[in-house]
This record gives structure tokens, sequence and C-alpha cells, in this order.
């Protein structure tokens, strides 16, 4: 059996040591669908194509177990970090528009006091006029 590059470098980085008495350079061997490669071993080419032994097989599911957990706490980690930052975005962005709405407010506040004022000077100025209105009489 053979493991892939990728299988490698990954057991190398995660400090996985396989014992080296057991054949898993040899030609690969298809039935269990855990040999990957054929014929890329230096070890055991001449050997005869022969099933990996139990521990073999416990070995090599371990260890690719443990590549597939690595795999998917990464993608899990870049998911999760790309579902942070949309929210910080969103959340900058709802910032951001609660700042203009309150401005917004400020200068609609404003305006609705000018009017206020207005009307009040239109109201007192018509009361006013009222009491200054006389009779007239035809003769």
């Amino acid at each position: 059996l053979c493991l892939t590059e990728e299988e490698k470098r990954l057991l190398a980085q995660e400090g996985v040591t396989l014992p080296g008495t057991l054949p898993l350079s040899q030609v690969g061997w298809g039935g269990s669908g855990l040999g990957r490669e054929r014929g890329g071993g230096s070890v055991g080419q001449d050997s005869p194509l022969c099933p990996p032994t139990q521990t073999e097989e416990r070995i090599l599911k371990k260890v690719r177990r443990k590549i597939r957990n690595k795999q998917s706490a990464q993608d899990s980690r870049r998911r999760k970090k790309e579902y942070l930052d949309g929210l910080e975005s969103r959340a900058a962005a709802c910032s951001a528009q609660n700042q203009e709405l309150r401005k917004k407010i400020q200068e609609l506040e404003k305006l609705n006091g000018s009017l206020l004022q207005q009307l009040q000077a239109l109201i007192k100025q018509t009361s006013t006029k009222a009491a200054q209105t006389s009779t007239c009489a035809l003769v």
C-alpha cells in the first residue's frame, strides 16, 4: 500500500510515525479501497500483490481518519472565519447607516422646530389682527 504525498505530508505535520516493520510501500492493492496508487513504492515492487494485514488496515484507517478530521476542522475554521467576516462587514455597514440616520433625525428635528416657530408666529399674528377688527356703518 502506498500513501499519497498529501497523506505523507499531513502525517509528518501531525507527528504520526508509522512503524517501519509494516510493508506500507508495497505495490498498491485495491481490494479494500485503501490503496490509492499502484507501483509507486520502491520497496516490494517485485513482490506479489497481497491484501494488507488487519494491523496495516487499522493503522491506515486511523491515519486517514486523522487526515480527514484535520481537513474537516480546517474547512470548519475557514467557514467560521468567512461567516464572522461577513457579520463584521454587516455590523460596520449598519453602524454607518445608523450614523447617517441619526444625522437625518437631527436635521429633521431642527427643521420641525423651525416650522413650529413659524406656525406659532403666524397664529400669534392672526390672533392680533382679529382683535383689531372694527365695524363700519354705511349711512
